[in-house]
């Protein structure tokens, strides 16, 4: 299990990576002078680099396995990625370290899901996904109030290089500890890119990808980007404060994991968890939408319920890997990974854009209702559509067009 350990170390450092802009959002734009368009794009180019390896990543996966795969891609990208940031005097080099790092966080997750899906049974793939996933959401938390008194004691230049340290840390303790699963010669033999337009010849995947591909969307979007600008805009809130309601959110995120894992065993159904979910995600968008400038109180609560009802990875995983061949473990996990990151990835571009072209300067509530809007549209479309999915049950024999249960390893590593 040290192994495992060391991915879920590495797995808080990426949901870190991905979120703790919004703190840093005012010394970046007083010391650098980046505007909100480029804070997005560095945001949006994290999930996009992070997305487009996805590829890559499930074949190498198949083919060399998840140690050697997760420890020389975050040694390189986090290490070298944060190392940049910290020495970043001009916007387009906050950028470019947002690109490295996506590109070293990228085969965090997947590395230890492959290891999952090749270890247990599927029924409980929902649980494991969820766990590290609710573990992993630390990051979040750490990237909220912490990095903001870390920042404010040492500077922030300070911190990421020390953050630096410990990603590269965390890399060669994922070398020397990560225990690879058995790799089947089917795997070895049909590890080509070929695979993914397999997958994407599996109908039953096509109406559960939209919900894969926006869940996630907005609880990530509005927590790694746009909460601190909102929170400042509109309500004029310190850092402190705003590091105070990330805190609350991620906290939220990282619970609404856990609590989402096992309750596909519960009830008996992965669909239908996902709906009543997403559905309670939709309300608290749609209310933000029409009353974008509540109490301070109220818009906190209501980030953490978006947080809380927005982390269905962990079973919208499992919902599609249902529905994968064995032989296709690593590619599918990362298809499905590939959705759900570049979604994220896709609104950040496309928010900021909207929040620039709806900002008015004399009315700053203005661009965000427009902002709040756009992700209600977004995930009521996208629910509509996996309506039309097809259930899977939670059953222990699910190993037909998924998991072949019997191909596990002796050691989870």
């Amino acid at each position: 299990m040290a192994g495992i350990a060391a991915l879920a170390t590495a797995y808080i450092l990426s949901q870190f990576y991905r979120s703790f802009m919004a703190v840093l959002t005012p010394v970046l734009t007083s010391e650098l002078g980046a505007t909100k368009a480029e804070l997005s794009t560095a945001s949006g180019v994290w999930f996009a680099v992070f997305a487009s390896m996805q590829f890559a990543v499930g074949v190498s996966l198949d083919r060399f396995g998840p140690r050697k795969t997760a420890s020389i891609m975050l040694a390189i990208g986090g290490g070298g990625g944060a190392l940049l940031f910290a020495a970043a005097s001009e916007p387009w080099m906050v950028i470019a370290a947002m690109a490295l790092i996506g590109f070293g966080c990228s085969p965090v997750l997947m590395a230890s899901i492959y290891i999952f899906a090749n270890a247990y049974p599927p029924a409980r793939l929902s649980i494991l996904a969820s766990t590290i996933l609710g573990i992993g959401m630390l990051g979040n938390v750490i990237g909220a109030s912490p990095l903001a008194a870390a920042a404010e004691a040492f500077g922030w230049r300070t911190v990421l290089t020390g953050l630096a340290a410990v990603t590269l840390v965390v890399a060669v303790a994922i070398f020397a500890l990560v225990r690879d699963p058995h790799i089947a010669e089917e795997n070895r033999a049909t590890s080509g890119f070929s695979g993914y337009l397999d997958l994407m010849r599996l109908k039953a995947l096509w109406p559960i990808l939209p919900l894969v591909a926006v869940n996630y969307a907005a609880a990530a979007s509005i927590r790694g980007l746009w909460a601190g600008p909102y929170l400042a805009d509109v309500y004029g809130a310190t850092a402190l404060a705003i590091g105070n309601a990330t805190l609350f959110m991620a906290l939220a995120m990282s619970a609404g994991s856990f609590i989402y894992g096992p309750l596909d065993n519960v009830f008996g159904t992965r669909k239908w968890v996902a709906v009543a979910g997403t559905s309670i995600s939709l309300s608290a968008l749609t209310f933000m939408s029409f009353v974008p400038q509540s109490s301070f109180v109220t818009t906190t609560w209501l980030l953490v319920v978006l947080g809380l009802c927005g982390s269905a990875y962990g079973l919208l995983m499992a919902h599609g890997k249902a529905y994968i061949p064995a032989h296709l473990t690593g590619r599918g996990v990362t298809l499905l990974n590939f959705f759900s990151i570049g979604g994220v990835g896709a609104t950040q571009f496309a928010t900021g854009a909207v929040v620039t072209a709806s900002s008015v300067p004399s009315d700053p509530v203005v661009g965000y209702r427009a902002l709040f809007m756009f992700y209600t549209a977004l995930l009521a479309a996208a629910l509509l559509i996996y309506l039309f999915s097809r259930d899977a049950k939670p059953q222990r024999g699910e190993d037909g067009a998924g998991l072949n249960v019997s191909s596990r390893m002796s050691k989870t590593g």
